[in-house]
């Protein structure tokens, strides 16, 4: 269902180097004159930016578990829009996905939501990357068997990485050739090419800003040269592209918003910056095609814009900014204002933290009764959640599948909201999670705004119908 061609850059285990190599490949894709559209299979916030930087345009995901199957091939030929070519660089090994409850839905090889089961959603061929430094020989038999484990995956090559001589690399090559798979890339070892980490993975993009830049400038100067480019360009031509229509903002909102009111936009600020980094682009593009003027603040420096109507609060790492964060009095005690007034504030994972009272000491907004806290356990999975309590989000009842993704607690106080979601943890317990009011949606669950436009509607709704009595009453 490729709307261009395309190619996923695969593996067979985390660690082989795919955020250098697909990252590498956008940048050295862009140098050689094409538009790239790069994509991140899975929830991940991180390598997105990272791709953007190489592509000189936003990068997007593509993940089942948080907007369906059925959303993933228009979600892509959006996002490819104007592209000559995309990169999809894959999560995991290229079959690891969620394992999922119903024993009829275990038949199919690769996982749900994983690489491969993208793959054959937009119908693109995969590169597999792999860490050779402690392979020989044997590499082929581990080829053999991704080839031949689900024949509907085409893999068309392969990229050596951590290659550690001469001999080593002739010794690897031998070993593709016998399986018939060519190899398109070569990358010797080079901790030069590391990108900086830390307890949730990669540094984001946007934090690192000049850095980040040049070490996406290595990275496209050393695959530019290590890869056969015209190759992986061939092998994406061999996409199995099939039409389908593009997703559109205005089309995924049209069936639950109100007719278009006259009159002014509600404005909805996005929180941005350093400290909050996590984001989808499509939220961005559902909450214009909803109905909201979108303006951009960094809580790290900013005030509340002027005339806010709606807050919006993202993910990111405020437990490394909590000082410049508690710093900015002026926004902490806008957004207290903000939620006393009624209007709308919806706030995910770390917008949760800054809602608290405190962060590791630090005093934060205020606007929830909840103190967090940075801990040595991280909390890491998809979620089936169900809304407990209306918001300004998700009416009592709303289901969605989401993700955590945190190492941090909060601790609830006695004026604490009622609790916004409910699921069962890993061994089938129920369990509540976050926050919700009249005024604040608010939890460590990440949502993809394309999978519940629903909920962004309602968002808008509420701070344009909240802006319209404060006018009457004005």
């Amino acid at each position: 269902m490729s709307a261009v061609p395309a190619v996923v850059i695969a593996a067979p285990a985390s660690g082989s180097g795919k955020t250098t190599v697909s990252t590498g490949l956008i940048g050295a894709l862009r140098a050689a004159g094409h538009r790239v559209a790069p994509f991140k299979v899975g929830p991940d916030y991180i390598d997105p930016g990272y791709h953007a930087v190489a592509a000189g345009t936003v990068g997007r995901n593509l993940d089942p578990n948080l907007v369906g199957p059925d959303l993933v091939g228009p979600l892509f030929a959006a996002g490819s829009a104007g592209a000559d070519i995309a990169v999809v660089e894959g999560v995991m090994g290229l079959f690891d996905g969620r394992i999922l409850p119903d024993p009829a839905d275990s038949t199919d090889p690769a996982g749900f939501g994983s690489t491969a089961h993208v793959a054959r959603l937009i119908g693109a061929p995969v590169v597999l990357v792999v860490d050779a430094a402690g392979h020989s020989q044997s590499l082929a038999a581990l080829l053999h068997g991704f080839l031949g484990y689900d024949p509907s995956i085409r893999i068309v090559g392969v990229i050596l990485n951590r290659v550690g001589s001469d001999r080593h690399e002739s010794v690897l090559r031998q070993a593709c050739g016998r399986v018939g798979l060519a190899v398109l890339g070569v990358l010797r070892r080079d901790p030069g090419l590391q990108v900086p980490s830390r307890h949730l993975g990669l540094i984001p993009a946007a934090e690192r800003r000049a850095d980040a830049v040049r070490a996406v400038a290595a990275m496209t100067a050393t695959l530019g040269a290590a890869l056969d480019i015209p190759a992986i360009v061939a092998s994406a031509q061999s996409s199995r592209r099939t039409a389908v229509t593009p997703w559109s903002a205005d089309d995924a909102v049209a069936p639950h918003r109100q007719d278009p009111v006259a009159g002014a936009r509600p404005r909805v600020a996005v929180a941005g910056g350093a400290a909050f980094t996590f984001g989808y682009a499509e939220h961005r593009e559902l909450l214009t095609a909803a109905g909201a003027e979108v303006v951009g603040f960094d809580p790290l420096g900013d005030p509340l814009p002027p005339d806010t109507d709606a807050v919006v609060i993202g993910g990111g790492f405020p437990e490394e900014h909590a000082e410049a964060l508690s710093a900015n009095e002026p926004l902490r005690t806008g957004l207290a204002e903000h939620a006393r007034s009624g209007r709308p504030i919806v706030a995910e994972c770390a917008g949760l933290l800054y809602l608290a009272r405190e962060l590791d000491g630090y005093p934060m907004a205020g606007v929830l009764d909840v103190v967090g806290r940075f801990g040595p356990t991280l909390t890491l999975g998809y979620r089936d959640a169900v809304a407990v309590t209306d918001s300004v989000a998700f009416a009592a009842g709303a289901r969605v599948t989401g993700h955590e993704f945190h190492r941090s607690t909060v601790v609830a106080g006695v004026r604490a909201p009622d609790p916004a979601w409910a699921w069962r943890d890993p061994v089938g317990h129920p369990s509540t999670h976050g926050f919700a009011s009249d005024a604040v949606h608010a939890s460590y669950l990440h949502v993809h705004p394309a999978g519940s436009p629903e909920a962004v509607v309602r968002l808008v709704e509420h701070a344009r119908s909240r802006a319209e009595c404060e006018e009457r009453a004005g």
